[in-house]
């Protein structure tokens, strides 16, 4: 599987834009503008497959180049964050919460994803803190 690392991780960073996008878009038209396609379960279906893609894709790399959570801080980073992330992004598409609590967690959740893909880019916990103070 070695000699797919670039096409793996080509999709998996494809994914992680799509992701990222499509959540910010739906969260967006969810929150502020009142739109109801974003819990149509076409969209949400599209969201599931793009972000089982990404998971698939990281997997795949976690195990080609041979880094794991739990052993590597940085992957444990991220894998922790994506729990956080995962939920915030729950409770900010839940219609029973007030408009302005969603948009906090909305934020919120657009903050850790962010942050998550600093530590990819660092494969470091800090992420882009890692070059701050020196």
């Amino acid at each position: 599987m070695e000699e797919f690392y670039l096409q793996i991780r080509t999709v998996h960073i494809s994914a992680v834009t799509a992701s990222g996008l499509l959540f910010a878009a739906r969260g967006g038209a969810f929150n502020l503008l009142g739109a109801s396609w974003p819990r149509f379960f076409p969209v949400r279906l599209a969201s599931w497959v793009v972000d089982t893609v990404l998971l698939s894709a990281a997997l795949m790399l976690m195990t080609v180049v041979r880094q794991f959570p739990f052993v590597d801080h940085w992957l444990t980073v991220k894998v922790t964050l994506l729990v956080v992330y995962i939920g915030l992004g729950t409770l900010a598409f839940a219609p029973a919460r007030p408009r302005s609590v969603r948009i906090g967690f909305w934020l919120a959740a657009l903050a850790v994803f962010g942050f998550i893909v600093t530590v990819a880019r660092a494969h470091h916990p800090l992420g882009f803190f890692a070059g701050a103070g020196g």
